[in-house]
């Protein structure tokens, strides 16, 4: 699965595929693999970048277009 969020996301924020992979902490290539969809995301990469670009994990991969999650009523 392409996650096209995480190429869009890293554009925007003018960050290289290196940059995002010193920030999980992996080679530049494996991120790649990532973007491309040809290897899955790890849950705790996509946590992480989802704090990083302070975005819901949902909007990170795709599920919805609201970048934030609607807050709960109480």
């Amino acid at each position: 699965m392409k996650y096209q969020r995480l190429e869009d996301l890293r554009i925007d924020n003018d960050l290289t595929q290196q940059d995002v992979a010193d920030i999980l902490l992996c080679q530049r290539e494996v991120y790649r693999r990532y973007e491309k969809g040809t290897r899955e995301l790890p849950l705790s990469f996509a946590i992480t970048l989802a704090k990083y670009y302070d975005v819901s994990l949902d909007y990170l991969v795709g599920i919805t277009n609201k970048k934030h999650p609607c807050p709960k009523e109480k």
